[in-house]
């Protein structure tokens, strides 16, 4: 598979105008932005254009290629405290890959809402589902049919891991995943993808803004 790079350009910053939110974007390869070259059409640069329409967004973003549920409580737990409106999460899919426990998995889910609540001042925590993992070209059959099982089976218990926590929800991505929706890996997002993502994931966030 071909190895690409995280998305260059600013991970922190002020955009827009008007009612003032706190954004932490936090996560993986994809929460980074690797399958587009920069910042501003990735997740976070399009989530805070979006954002930025109708708030004043001071944003965040805190993420690394490669993290697993595990590593990210390390990250959270080393990003110093601070009131934060909105946590918007991507991770799972270095836990498919690399055979992490269903039993982990779940503690895991339950420490980083948990962790988020204390930290960061009891914010609202967006969960991103864990894509169809059986759509990704990059990966080949039949490894793909089953990374696409384990990835359907950590959704589900993702449900139940936040299942009586009124702060999180979880965020299923409306993506059919064909070519044009996957950057040049066949494994990551594309610039397209990413619109799409950030735009639900906007929505699922205005309400309350």
């Amino acid at each position: 598979m071909i190895k690409l790079p995280e998305a260059l350009g600013e991970r922190s910053g002020t955009a827009g105008s008007g009612k003032k939110i706190n954004l932490l974007i936090i996560g993986d390869s994809a929460s980074a932005g690797v399958g587009t070259k920069e910042q501003k059409n990735a997740l976070s640069g399009q989530l805070v254009a979006n954002l930025a329409t109708t708030n004043t967004v001071n944003w965040q973003l805190v993420a690394s290629t490669g993290l697993t549920s595990t590593a990210l409580i390390n990250e959270i737990e080393n990003i110093k405290s601070q009131r934060v409106d909105f946590v918007l999460v991507s991770i799972g899919v270095n836990d498919v890959t690399g055979l992490t426990k269903q039993h982990q998995w779940v503690s895991n889910i339950k420490t980083i809402v948990d962790l988020c609540n204390v930290k960061f001042d009891n914010p609202k925590v967006l969960m991103t589902a864990l894509p169809p993992m059986h759509l990704f070209t990059g990966l080949l059959q039949p490894l793909r049919w089953w990374l696409g099982l384990r990835a359907k089976k950590l959704n589900e218990l993702m449900i139940l891991a936040t299942a009586d926590n009124s702060q999180c929800c979880i965020l299923s991505i409306n993506i059919p995943f064909t070519p044009k929706y996957l950057a040049k890996d066949g494994f990551h997002p594309s610039s397209l993808a990413y619109s799409i993502w950030a735009e639900q994931a906007a929505k699922a966030l205005k309400p309350s803004t």
